[in-house]
């Protein structure tokens, strides 16, 4: 059975007094939901506060994305042993919004895959589809590509190590999430589509769905069999709402 994992990405929200006391809030409604692997993404500089306040509990922190290089004159970026040495456990690669709006290309992507696992990190790789491509019927043969691109340089053992979360682009801040079937054939499809290179990997990677995930709408997504929790946006900012999606991952098991 493979143990479902929900993160929030507060993506650039948050502050040093709302993290101390989001985490508060998390830790205090945690005790029930052993079942359920629990993390943050926060903006960078909020990391090591929220390292600090969950300290000896079972919550992991996470960065938001990580550069392709070891080191050198790259100002700006944030390194995947610099993230590890600040007690990160998680790292989000490939979102949307990075492909989107800073022109991260599949290649790109795939280097930092090498650097997150080499440093320690766990990595949570983003895939998924624009309206226009699901409208055309591309949505497969984009997925396909965006994961074929990093297996075939970190190869298929790398995913016995990371997470994969499908999110549909036109389904991220907009309100409108992909219905149960549609998330469930997408995360079906990309467990199959990892199963031609080991089934044994295939079986075992944990799959998200991120794409407007509220606790109004979790249960019936994390019910379906290949849905292993979420990757949350703007519902995680509230510490009772992404318990309560946490909840509905762990009624779901």
């Amino acid at each position: 059975m493979r143990q479902p994992v929900v993160i929030g990405n507060w993506k650039l929200n948050g502050s040093p007094a709302s993290t101390e006391a989001w985490v508060s809030a998390v830790l205090s409604g945690m005790g029930a939901l052993d079942a359920v692997e629990i993390g943050l993404c926060p903006p960078f500089v909020l990391i090591p506060t929220a390292v600090r306040q969950a300290a000896g509990s079972a919550l992991q922190i996470g960065g938001q994305d990580c550069a392709e290089y070891l080191s050198g004159a790259y100002t700006g970026e944030v390194s995947a042993d610099l993230l590890r040495a600040v007690g990160c456990h998680y790292v989000i690669l490939g979102h949307s919004e990075r492909r989107a709006l800073f022109g991260e290309t599949d290649a790109v992507i795939a280097r930092k895959m090498v650097r997150a696992l080499a440093a320690g990190l766990v990595p949570v790789l983003c895939v998924g589809e624009t309206l226009a491509e699901r409208e055309a019927g591309q949505m497969e043969a984009v997925v396909r590509q965006q994961l074929r691109a990093v297996v075939d340089v970190v190869g298929i053992q790398a995913f016995e190590r990371s997470i994969i979360a499908y999110e549909p682009v036109w389904a991220i801040g907009t309100g409108v999430t992909a219905t149960p079937d549609q998330a469930q054939a997408m995360h079906a499809f990309i467990r199959g589509l990892l199963a031609e290179y080991n089934p044994h990997v295939a079986r075992m990677v944990r799959l998200q769905y991120g794409g407007s995930v509220k606790p109004d709408n979790a249960a019936q997504l994390f019910s379906q069999p290949d849905i292993d929790g979420g990757l949350i946006g703007g519902a995680s900012l509230k510490a009772e709402e992404f318990l309560s999606i946490c909840r509905a991952a762990a009624d779901a098991r």
